[in-house]
């Protein structure tokens, strides 16, 4: 019989499994789609016009070369989003470290570390900053956060370093909460 007073953990509520820290990274990409569509179309015209030009100064040759200049560029961009397609994603928990890797091929890597064990090691230039960090386990060692600035790399450091403590803390369990 319930009174309604008690607080119920369902059996997948395990204090082991809340996440203390979880980070999804991407590539900065300045320009979005939108953008992108004005950039083309303004070299297109650009492009087109000035051709339009040499054409008539009967340098036709130069508006294939303009055309090619306009898909060398489209091609460029076409890149650059395909490569913003990676992503790391880094879920700290009372139990475990996990790095989720995905290609921007889509290609999937994962590694899972025990927390206790886990050491955090960074490469830092005088001049530009935080270069790499890494994280360090039982001979283990990847690079993680590639993608940030030096800038970014010292607030995730922080971050990551905060929750890996929490977690060598081990998990609290609050019934009130």
């Amino acid at each position: 019989m319930s009174t309604g007073n008690e607080i119920e953990r369902s059996a997948s509520a395990d204090p082991r499994d809340e996440q203390i820290f979880s980070a999804l990274l991407t590539p900065h990409r300045s320009l979005n789609r939108t953008g992108f569509l004005a950039v083309m179309l303004f070299v297109s015209v650009v492009s087109f016009v000035t051709g339009l030009v040499f054409l008539m100064m009967g340098a036709w040759p130069v508006l294939f070369f303009f055309g090619l200049d306009v898909l060398v560029i489209w091609w460029a961009f076409k890149a650059n989003f395909r490569a913003a397609r990676a992503r790391e994603e880094i879920v700290v928990t009372s139990s475990e470290l996990r790095v989720r890797r995905v290609s921007h091929r889509g290609q999937v890597a994962e590694w899972t570390f025990n927390p206790l064990w886990v050491r955090l090691d960074m490469e830092i230039d005088e001049d530009f900053g935080i270069e790499h960090l890494y994280l360090i386990s039982r001979g283990h060692q990847i690079q993680i956060a590639r993608f940030l600035g030096p800038e970014e790399k010292a607030s995730f450091y922080k971050g990551l370093v905060e929750a890996l403590n929490a977690a060598r803390r081990g998990p609290t369990y609050n019934p009130v909460t």
